[in-house]
């Protein structure tokens, strides 16, 4: 272990997950890289920034997740930041969606929370110092169709950013949300091109968001943003108003 500050990242090994390590490593972080199952992107991730550590756990698997919590004081020693960015959709309209997928989305969720619990208790020994930063979505706010458990769970993640940082007040503890909108990303490469070109004809600015330029927020909030909390940030060239 070094002395440096350690932020963890879930869903670190691709996407806007790896971008936040990056941004954050760029600040002087020790970065750790959660996954699930993308071990070979956060291996090739962790080479890049150097100093770091891998994570591996399935968050909705709560046995997983306090083993991951219960093994840090040895890897990770001092947590200052927890990114919460781990997210799955699955798309399926209401009709023929089935339980267990709802479930999935759901378990995720509630892993997400426990991760919070415990990562909260890590900052409370360490003199009520901490930042959580809660990456939601624009779907969240505007809703998106066939996406319905996906939109519930981002939009639950900013209700939970704003009654986490009232419940932890006084305690130099910061919780922000980061709802990102229509991102180049793997999720959203994937959509059909009819769909792509009438989401970018609602954007703004007239493109789409890049992952670093999220990141910049992430990293913003876990070493300058020393005002802002309980508040959600949107980063979505204009696609919504919020």
């Amino acid at each position: 272990m070094t002395g440096k500050p350690v932020a963890i990242v879930t869903g670190g090994g691709k996407g806007i997950g790896a971008a936040c390590c990056r941004a954050l490593a760029g600040e002087g972080f020790r970065v750790g890289i959660h996954y699930r199952g993308s071990e070979e992107a956060a291996q090739r991730l962790l080479a890049d920034i150097g100093d770091g550590f891998l994570l591996k756990a399935d968050l909705a698997d709560i046995g997983q997740v306090e083993a991951m919590v219960s093994g840090l004081k040895e890897t990770a020693g001092d947590v200052q930041v927890l990114v919460n960015n781990a997210g799955m959709t699955v798309n399926s309209d209401i009709i023929s969606m089935k339980m267990e997928q709802f479930d999935e989305q759901r378990a995720l969720m509630r892993g997400t929370w426990y991760l919070t619990k415990r990562i909260v208790r890590l900052f409370m020994l360490r003199k009520n110092n901490g930042r959580i930063i809660n990456i939601s979505s624009v779907v969240g706010h505007m809703g998106n169709p066939g996406q319905i458990p996906y939109t519930m769970e981002k939009a639950a993640l900013d209700a939970f950013t704003k009654s986490l940082a009232r419940e932890l007040k006084g305690r130099n503890i910061l919780v922000n949300s980061v709802a990102p909108g229509f991102i180049d990303t793997d999720m959203t490469e994937h959509l059909p091109e009819e769909v792509q070109q009438q989401i970018l004809a609602n954007i703004p600015l007239g493109r789409v968001g890049t992952p670093d330029e999220v990141a910049e927020v992430v990293a913003f909030l876990a070493t300058r943003g020393t005002y802002i909390n309980g508040t959600v940030i949107h980063v979505n060239g204009g696609l919504y108003g919020g």
